[in-house]
């Protein structure tokens, strides 16, 4: 019945037992997601972001560190934790916990100047406090609003075109940057890039995979920096895994970048590890 509905109502649908496990194992993630957040098994990687003069800042990246299946990522999990609204609790959690490590940096000489990118899921930005949520997060831990980037999706920005601005344009003036995540996926990128304050927006990685052996994808990125360019606005490429993909994207004008050729998310004491090796590889 279940299965019926999700698949658009009025349809029939035959019992499978591959269907009754998938269902089974639904439920126990969802039960194990509640007992999850009461045993506080969260925590954040890493993945740093760098440009020509080295490393600039990082992804705040969410994990799972489950009692029986390891270390799961997001793709795993957040989508239950979506449609059970955990994903509040959770976003509240990720924002806290990125703030307080803000905080911490700006004591340390290495890490200072570093900013930090944070997530934020369509349901969490549609709250009618966000504003509020993220300010007085940022007034209790003490976080640098200027090193903060909340990273959107054209999923959040689809509801309320009026309501994004509002809130995006607070938020900036606080000193908050934005940036547009997975640009190019979307059909409508172009018409929320007029309309929104944004200051970077990402190169989506499918894009930059493939970016030497499909010209399709080539002519997108390509035509993606010359459009952020004319516009004022900061580009960052992530899923940058080899040298190659990294010299098109410069010789094109791409000059920040995320991808395992630089690290993969890291736990934050290796990340720590890896800012000073790089800081001290500077001098």
């Amino acid at each position: 019945m279940y299965q019926a509905k999700a698949s658009g109502r009025n349809a029939m649908c035959f019992f499978d037992p591959d269907m009754q496990a998938a269902m089974n194992a639904r439920a126990a993630l969802e039960s194990d997601l509640h007992k999850s957040w009461e045993r506080n098994e969260f925590v954040l990687h890493y993945q740093p972001q760098v440009d020509d003069c080295g490393i600039t800042g990082a992804e705040a990246l969410i994990r799972w560190q489950h009692p029986r299946r390891g270390l799961l990522p997001p793709h795993e999990f957040i989508p239950q934790t979506e449609e059970t609204r955990l994903i509040l609790p959770l976003g509240a959690w990720v924002l806290e916990t990125a703030c307080t490590q803000l905080a911490i940096w700006s004591e340390r000489p290495e890490a200072a100047g570093l900013n930090l990118a944070v997530n934020i899921s369509p349901r969490q930005f549609c709250q009618p406090d966000f504003v509020e949520q993220v300010v007085s997060t940022l007034d209790r831990t003490g976080a640098d609003p200027q090193r903060l980037k909340l990273e959107l999706t054209e999923s959040i920005l689809v509801h309320n075109m009026d309501d994004t601005i509002e809130k995006m344009a607070a938020l900036k003036a606080k000193g908050v940057g934005f940036a547009l995540d997975d640009f190019g996926v979307g059909y409508s990128s172009l018409y929320y890039l007029k309309r929104l304050p944004m200051d970077w927006v990402k190169i989506d990685q499918s894009f930059v995979r493939d970016v030497l052996t499909d010209n399709n994808d080539a002519t997108i990125v390509r035509a993606i920096l010359l459009l952020a360019k004319s516009m004022g606005l900061a580009v960052i490429a992530e899923g940058v895994e080899t040298v190659a993909q990294k010299d098109f994207l410069a010789m094109h004008g791409c000059t920040a970048y995320q991808g395992y050729l630089f690290s993969p998310p890291l736990p934050l004491d290796q990340f720590e590890e890896f800012v000073v090796k790089e800081k001290n590889a500077q001098y």
